[in-house]
Parts: C-alpha cells; sequence; structure tokens
C-alpha cells in the first residue's frame, strides 16, 4: 500500500497546481518621437529559467539590449541566460512598418499608437526548471497627455494587463494594441466582452461596428462554439492600410471601409469567421477555408435577417460568374475564382445535407467537424461531410475536386 501512495504523492506534487509561480512582467514605455518602445523584461527569479532563445527577424527592429546575466546575439537569434535573482533584459523595438506599398501596418504618432502586441516582445524557446509556472503581466508607460490603452488580454490595473496563453509555455503580448486618447464602445455579447475603439478624430463608426457584431453575434456563436473572453476591434484612419487585420482575439479595421460593402460583403465578418473557426487546410486545399469563410460570411449575415432575398440573389449570381470557368478547386493558393465555385459546392453540400437528414442536419455540423482538426485537407473534408450525411455525397462526386 505504501508504494502506491508515494506514487500518487509524487505525481501531485508534479502537478501544475504544485508549480513553482514566478513573476514575468513586461514593462512597455511608447516613445513616439522615434517610432520606438522601450521594453523591459523582469523575471523575480532569474534562477528558474536556464535561457530564453529569441527569434529577433530582420536586422534592426529590435536594438539596444542590456541585460543582467548573459547576452548573447548571432544573425537573426538572441540568447538570454538570466541572473539569479530578480533579473531583467531591456531593448528598443521599432513598431513603426509599412509593408502595404506606402501605409502603414503599424503607427505610433504623437497622439496614438496602433500596432500588435507580437511586436513588443519576439517569439522565444523557453528553457526552463521543470515545476515552474511563469505568470506574466504587461503594464503600460504612456506619454504625457495620454489616456489610455487597449489590449485583448484581461484588465488587471491601470494600464496593466494579465497575460496567460495555455498553448504556450513562454506567454508574450500579443493580438492588438491602442493607445493614446481613444473612444471605446463597450457590450457583452454572450459570454465575450466586446470593445470597440479608436483614436479620437479618426472617423471610427464605432456604434455602428458594435451594433453589427451584436446583430450577427448570435448566428456566428451557433456555428463556431468558441467563447474568448475578450474580444477588441480597433480602427484608425490616417495613412494606415485600407484593409481588416487579425490578430489574437483582435482586429484591425480600416476607420473608412464599409461594414458592408455595395456587393454585400463584409470586411470585418470575414475576418471574425476566420477568428472563431480557425480552420488550418493543408495539401493544396486552401479552398476550403477560404470558401467556408467567404460562405459563412454571407451566409450569417443572411440568417440574421441583414440580407433581403433579391440582395442575396445577386450575390449568388456574383459568385456563378465569378466561378464559370474554374475546373479544379485543388492548389496551394486558391484565387477568387476558385473561392466563388468553392461557395457553390458548399452551398450545394448544406442543401443536400439537408435534404437527406430531413433538416436534422447541415454544413454547419461539417464545421464543427473541421474545427476540432488540427489541419485538413480535401480527402478529410469528403470523409467528415459524408459521415455527417450518413453516405456517400453526389455534390461530392464533383469533377472540381479531383
Amino acid at each position: 500500500m505504501r508504494r502506491p501512495l508515494l506514487l500518487a504523492l509524487a505525481l501531485a506534487l508534479c502537478s501544475p497546481a504544485w508549480a513553482k509561480k514566478v513573476d514575468l512582467d513586461y514593462q512597455v514605455r511608447l516613445l513616439p518621437a522615434s517610432g520606438q518602445a522601450e521594453v523591459r523584461l523582469t523575471l523575480a527569479d532569474g534562477s528558474v529559467v536556464r535561457s530564453l532563445d529569441f527569434a529577433l527577424g530582420k536586422q534592426g527592429v529590435y536594438s539596444g539590449f542590456q541585460a543582467d546575466g548573459q547576452w548573447q546575439q548571432q544573425g537573426e537569434r538572441g540568447v538570454w541566460r538570466p541572473a539569479a535573482g530578480k533579473t531583467s533584459l531591456s531593448y528598443r523595438v521599432q513598431l513603426e512598418q509599412k509593408p502595404h506599398g506606402g501605409a502603414y501596418e503599424s503607427r505610433i504618432t504623437p497622439q496614438w499608437a496602433v500596432f500588435r502586441g507580437d511586436q513588443l516582445v519576439p517569439p522565444a524557446r523557453l528553457d526552463q526548471q521543470d515545476g515552474t509556472e511563469l505568470v506574466a503581466r504587461l503594464a503600460f508607460e504612456l506619454p504625457a497627455g495620454w489616456k489610455s490603452v487597449e489590449t485583448a488580454w484581461p484588465r488587471i490595473g491601470k494600464q496593466k494587463f494579465r497575460i496567460d496563453n495555455v498553448s504556450r509555455l513562454f506567454d508574450r503580448p500579443t493580438g492588438w494594441v491602442l493607445a493614446g486618447n481613444l473612444g471605446s464602445r463597450r457590450a457583452r455579447l454572450g459570454e465575450t466582452e466586446v470593445t470597440v475603439a479608436a483614436p479620437q478624430g479618426q472617423g471610427m463608426r464605432r456604434m455602428d461596428t458594435l451594433t453589427l457584431l451584436t446583430f450577427v453575434w448570435p448566428q456566428l456563436q451557433a456555428v463556431f462554439p468558441r467563447n474568448p473572453p475578450k474580444l477588441l476591434l480597433v480602427g484608425a484612419r490616417d495613412e494606415m492600410w485600407r484593409g481588416v487585420l487579425p490578430g489574437r482575439n483582435s482586429l484591425f479595421l480600416h476607420a473608412n471601409r464599409p461594414l458592408i460593402s455595395e456587393a454585400g460583403s463584409s470586411p470585418l465578418l470575414r475576418e471574425l469567421v476566420q477568428l472563431f473557426a480557425q480552420i488550418n487546410d493543408r495539401d493544396g486545399s486552401d479552398w476550403i477555408s477560404e470558401s467556408l469563410t467567404d460562405y459563412y460570411a454571407t451566409e450569417l449575415l443572411r440568417r440574421a435577417g441583414g440580407v433581403s432575398d433579391d440582395r442575396y440573389e445577386a450575390w449568388q449570381a456574383r459568385m456563378h460568374k465569378q466561378g464559370a470557368k474554374v475546373t479544379r478547386l485543388r492548389g496551394k493558393q486558391a484565387d477568387p475564382g476558385q473561392v466563388a465555385r468553392g461557395v457553390l459546392l458548399l452551398q450545394s453540400l448544406d442543401r443536400e445535407i439537408r435534404l437527406y437528414t430531413q433538416n436534422k442536419r447541415s454544413l454547419d455540423d461539417v464545421t464543427r467537424g473541421l474545427m476540432r482538426l488540427p489541419s485538413v485537407n480535401t480527402d478529410e473534408f469528403i470523409q467528415i461531410s459524408e459521415s455527417v450525411l450518413g453516405r456517400e455525397s453526389e455534390v461530392l462526386q464533383s469533377k472540381l475536386l479531383r
């Protein structure tokens, strides 16, 4: 009896509940004059971490490293071996980026800043002692006159947030960050705290955006059973890239982009579907995620009563026209014609499933099955669809999928 008891005790001591918790604090000071941020990582006890091996990427993005302990940089990698006791690593990061033909993807001005939290701390391989859990927090020091900061993480104090990503050993800031003199609108939708925020004077339609989300949310949740604790939508206008850009539990939306275009499509809903679905395709099956995204971006709006029958038929006609010459859906990157043709195939599959199951099942059940997989290819898509259908699918015998 004694040996099983000792084994049980040993297993209990190895469980997360018994892990040694060590504070990891990120302090960020925004520097509008240089387009940079000063970042300091502070470990309450550096002896529990053997090393942090950072992927620094392009030269010049991160600079001015100062470390307690050892810092070694070679090419695009930098390794920090912390000193024992309370220990820190500090550096500067260039926040402004112009990857889209002269338009900013992230920007810091004298009045506001919008950027991805991923930029603040580069990804790293963590080598730490067993039985250790780093408790990460993110705090901002704002320039004089700036009022607030928003992130996709839970707020635990003034300009302070808790970073906790259960899928990663090394917790670092990710998702969109917005700081400055801001205007915000908030609502609780389902189990998610939704915030729409933008710098004052940037023309962001905050209430319109929140109303659209409120309108579509029940339909979104019915298909994609995810409940992120927080969703942040940020917007700006001046010299920013004119589109929608995703982040962890967050989106950037250019303030001048329509919520719903004249063609009846919604860039915002499209990115929201991708954020909730998180379907990853492989083996030349890009059409699956792209076509499902386009299908649901319009379908959810239609189910919510936001699209009349005649407008839906006009959208259908555009899909037929775009996909008319497509003979094959498989490929490394689906073009607009393939995506449109894929949408039409998904519509036919939905009708087939509803017909043969007497409306008890639909494409929604297929989609929820795909969400459970780390990745999917066309053959697996067919298998899951036919499992939901309960028979061989006539729609999926199409030459498009060969």
